[in-house]
């Protein structure tokens, strides 16, 4: 019997300014077809790609923050931020838009470790 391949996806950008977010979130949403061993990850400046009242209209990027809601529809579970980018950054879970797990720096390391197969945005 085969075991599922777990991968981890990591989001380390700013919401705007370049196309990583994006990118991020739609392979994730495609790979969630073929993968149920699937865990994406806010680190850094990836965490803002999560925070309420956005408006990236104003300067003029598509406003693609609404799907992260798809990420439950398609029953991606692991979702974890890092709670120390969230306190260097004044954020909290509550200002977030999906439900999201923090976790501390060992923890973090433990759920990285714990991927076959890492891919960066």
């Amino acid at each position: 019997m085969m075991t599922e391949k777990t991968i981890g996806i990591i989001n380390r950008s700013l919401p705007h300014g370049s196309s990583a977010g994006r990118e991020s979130l739609d392979l994730t949403l495609a790979m969630s077809a073929f993968n149920e061993s699937l865990s994406i990850f806010f680190i850094g400046d990836g965490i803002y790609q999560l925070l309420k009242g956005q408006s990236p209209l104003d300067i003029l990027q598509k406003h693609y923050q609404p799907l992260f809601k798809m990420l439950e529809l398609y029953d991606v579970e692991n979702r974890y931020v890092c709670a120390h980018s969230m306190a260097v950054r004044g954020v909290t879970v509550d200002q977030l838009i999906i439900d999201v797990t923090p976790l501390d720096k060992a923890a973090l390391q433990l759920k990285l470790a714990q991927q076959v197969q890492l891919l960066s945005f």
